[in-house]
């Protein structure tokens, strides 16, 4: 069982859906304190470029855990981030497949961002075939801080793998994973170019949106085969989505 923690998106980029067609499960950490980078934000493109779309949130609610952050529903911001959506991918080959569902999201009042994220995760999900169950943090009450608490998570869920970003070799202690055998493996992701509206020069790193809009089902083949399409481990082990069983890497 390989497990998956992560902090909530805003309709998140490819990446973020290498890690989970890595895992068997999603643990959303909605009771850890809001983070601003990604939670209501993220990137389409536009004819002048790359554009951020962020959801307001209330200003007193920014130091509060994730489930607990409020929208700030005096902007409107569901008419702009639609209509920008609309006007960005309206002539893609794909938009008809994605467009009406998509717009659902956003016709409806929402309070709490952490529910307008799950909403959005679970909708890409379907459309990219991930059917690993998403499980809340808060539902599991587990405890402790930094690698302490990921491991903790890692149990209450049955998990003897945890799949970490490449990031997470700057704070996690792989001694604490291996003290309680569970193996710790870092995502590797690149991600592969494919053809964009507006541009001649691929533009990585964008909401899952424009691959969807732009590839349709093929998105989550490409997905599937980002460049480096590999968990690995410190022992050189790596683990495919489409692989039962790992293969040994050469050395790194």
């Amino acid at each position: 069982m390989r497990a998956a923690i992560h902090q909530p998106m805003y309709i998140p980029y490819p990446g973020f859906f290498h890690k989970l067609s890595l895992s068997d499960v999603l643990v959303i950490m909605d009771d850890v304190q809001y983070d601003k980078r990604f939670t209501n934000r993220n990137k389409i493109l536009v004819p002048q470029g790359p554009i951020w779309l962020t959801v307001p949130i209330v200003k007193e609610d920014k130091f509060l855990p994730n489930d607990s952050v409020r929208i700030n529903n005096s902007v409107n911001w569901r008419d702009d981030h639609w209509r920008k959506i609309s006007l960005s991918y309206r002539n893609t080959a794909f938009y008809d497949l994605y467009a009406g569902r998509l717009e659902e999201t956003f016709q409806r009042e929402w309070d709490l961002l952490l529910d307008l994220d799950l909403d959005l995760l679970k909708k890409s999900m379907e459309w990219l075939g991930l059917n690993l169950p998403v499980v809340r943090e808060s539902e599991l009450k587990v405890g402790g801080k930094a690698t302490e608490r990921l491991i903790n998570t890692c149990k209450a869920v049955g998990a003897d793998t945890y799949v970490s970003g490449s990031g997470g070799r700057n704070y996690i202690d792989p001694r604490l994973f291996e003290n309680e055998r569970i193996r710790l493996v870092y995502q590797e992701y690149a991600p592969v170019p494919y053809r964009q509206r507006f541009t001649k020069t691929f533009v990585p790193d964008l909401s899952i949106v424009d691959m969807l809009f732009n590839l349709g089902p093929y998105a989550s083949r490409l997905i599937r085969r980002a460049e480096v399409d590999v968990l690995r481990a410190e022992e050189g082990v790596a683990v495919h989505p489409d692989q039962s069983r790992p293969r040994t890497l050469a050395p790194l």
